[in-house]
């Protein structure tokens, strides 16, 4: 029988490193130093935030969000066990599992019961509208709002608010944890310095997470890397004497102490790390949740999300604009119900938690928390007791910002297989996203030097899902 947690031979969640690493210290200096210099470049002050917002006060947009907190369910997402169940629909088409009502009237599965409690302040589109049912093809198009062509890269979402909004701080504007998903696309046209920085060290991992890019190689203390420091400067000096280009060694200082001032930062060292979380906020995230299954060892183990998300907060804190965060292996052809058993309990705690706690700080108004999966599950379970890709009609769970609270949006037809009323295209999704971080999605990007291309083609403004 098919391991349901493997899913498609073509799926997989393939980690790879960055490309920058911060702390990786040469004998001159650290290579976050690329980062800066490749910025600058293309044109751009390093590490200047003045920059960016000058060139997007250009026309641009009201924006009523600041962040993004991109949590993705690869794999393909079960609608009917999540967030439009079928009650009514025969056995085979609505599943095992029941109900459970919002508190806005709506049902829920009887999976999201601590979700339904804050379904207020969540906006659910039922309808969304996708093309491809093939995971790779269709993480790309989630990810960029176009589908793969042999022509043209197109960029992700990340890099092209990455490139539209820049820096809000010291630290990068897009940020995968731990790892960007592998089929997500890159930064296409665009240049490779509006990728994700990945923090490869997964949070997950307990509370003495640490970014190893970050922070100071171990046994290397402030005070050798302070004098790693002076012996650079003293061979810039040497070379100097020599005739060198001067300007070119002012540039590469810069850049050198932008880098310098990022990994010394104790702002941006605190926001990759659990420093100040209370034990009542790791409960609230659902820490010790675990699922229904038992993991190889006989044991119910935690799923790590709480973990991701609270890292997740604190980015956003301190101004990160777009972190992603893959979660759960949801491509169930085999037993369904075993692998919503396996993941969804603390899926549910940890939606709940984040939800709460953006709000009880002040940040739900300025930042969306959206919740994605390249295409949804068929209305009919097949002989394996699983679910099928399907791209026609799927669920999307967004909260914050400008969105709806306590709307239920779209509706399907009695089996969830098609869009009875307000169908939403994934393209005019992206592009309210988009609109409500203050870009305009119908901005024309230049690749190749000459070909203008739309941020997303042939979408529209989601007008009933935003105040």
């Amino acid at each position: 029988m098919q391991d349901f947690r493997r899913g498609c031979a073509g799926f997989r969640q393939m980690p790879r490193r960055a490309a920058l690493q911060a702390g990786s210290l040469g004998a001159l200096g650290l290579s976050l130093g690329d980062f800066f210099r490749a910025r600058a470049a293309h044109g751009e002050a390093a590490g200047s935030t003045a920059a960016y917002t000058a060139q997007a006060a250009k026309g641009k947009l009201p924006q009523r969000i600041k962040s993004v907190i991109q949590l993705n369910l690869g794999g393909g997402f079960p609608q009917h066990e999540s967030f439009d169940p079928k009650p009514e629909a025969p056995v085979e088409y609505r599943g095992a599992f029941g109900v459970v009502k919002t508190n806005t009237g709506e049902i829920f599965s009887d999976n999201f019961p601590m979700t339904a409690g804050i379904a207020d302040k969540l906006t659910v589109v039922r309808t969304v509208v996708g093309k491809i049912p093939d995971h790779v093809l269709a993480t790309y198009h989630l990810s960029t709002g176009y589908t793969p062509t042999a022509v043209i890269d197109y960029p992700s979402m990340g890099s092209i608010i990455s490139h539209e909004l820049g820096p809000r701080g010291l630290l990068p504007p897009y940020i995968a944890v731990p790892v960007k998903n592998a089929y997500a696309g890159g930064t296409g046209f665009l240049s490779s310095t509006f990728g994700a920085f990945e923090t490869g060290e997964d949070p997950a991992k307990g509370r003495n997470f640490k970014v190893r890019d970050f922070s100071l190689p171990e046994g290397l203390t402030m005070d050798r890397f302070d004098r790693r420091q002076q012996g650079r400067r003293l061979i810039e000096k040497r070379i100097r004497s020599l005739e060198a280009d001067p300007s070119t060694l002012d540039t590469m200082d810069g850049f050198y102490s932008k880098a310098y001032e990022l990994l010394t930062s104790a702002d941006a060292q605190k926001a990759f790390s659990f420093e100040g979380e209370t034990d009542e906020t790791f409960e609230l995230y659902g820490s010790e949740v675990t699922g229904r299954t038992r993991g190889p060892d006989g044991k119910y183990h935690p799923k790590g999300l709480a973990e991701q998300l609270i890292i997740a907060r604190r980015l956003v804190e301190a101004g990160t604009r777009f972190i992603t965060i893959n979660y759960g292996s949801w491509d169930c052809h085999v037993d369904v119900k075993r692998c919503c058993d396996d993941y969804m309990p603390p899926l549910d705690q940890a939606i709940y938690g984040l939800v709460t706690d953006l709000d009880r700080r002040g940040l739900l108004d300025s930042t969306l928390f959206w919740v994605t999966s390249e295409f949804g599950r068929t209305p009919k379970i097949n002989k394996d007791s699983g679910r099928d890709h399907h791209a026609r009609c799927y669920s999307m769970l967004l909260a914050g910002g400008s969105f709806k609270r306590g709307l239920t949006y779209g509706m399907s037809d009695s089996v969830a297989n098609e869009p009875m009323r307000d169908g939403v295209t994934l393209e005019d999704l992206m592009f309210t996203v988009y609109h409500e971080l203050g870009i305009d999605a119908n901005k024309e990007l230049v690749a190749f030097g000459t070909r203008p291309i739309e941020i997303i083609k042939d979408g529209k403004l989601a007008a009933g899902l935003i105040t």
